[in-house]
């Protein structure tokens, strides 16, 4: 797993990369990394969300990550396979697995 924080959504993640870094290790036991707070929508959405919402654009009329916790999963080759909405947990994700293994 890989987290990249943002704050496009009700203004979740304000802080700083380390107060974000510590709330989640703090809060959570995130033992995951976790990459400086980034754009996931709109015009100035990185790159790599960019191209994540082009490979899997997801359900209904747009690509657009739709809230924090929104899950994609890329394969050893580089190719993006899945993606799920945000109230899926990582357990619900984990039972799916050995499908792409």
């Amino acid at each position: 797993m890989l987290a990249f924080p943002c704050n496009q959504f009700a203004d979740q993640e304000p802080g700083s990369d380390a107060e974000i870094l510590e709330f989640a290790t703090s809060t959570y036991d995130v033992n995951f990394p976790m990459f400086s707070k980034v754009e996931v929508n709109g015009e100035t959405a990185t790159p790599l969300y960019q191209w994540l919402k082009a490979e899997k654009p997801g359900d209904g009329e747009s690509a657009e990550i739709t809230w924090n916790f929104e899950k994609f999963l890329v394969d050893r080759s580089g190719a993006v396979v899945a993606r799920w909405g945000p109230q899926t947990t990582p357990e619900e994700i984990g039972a799916e697995l050995p499908s792409w293994l």
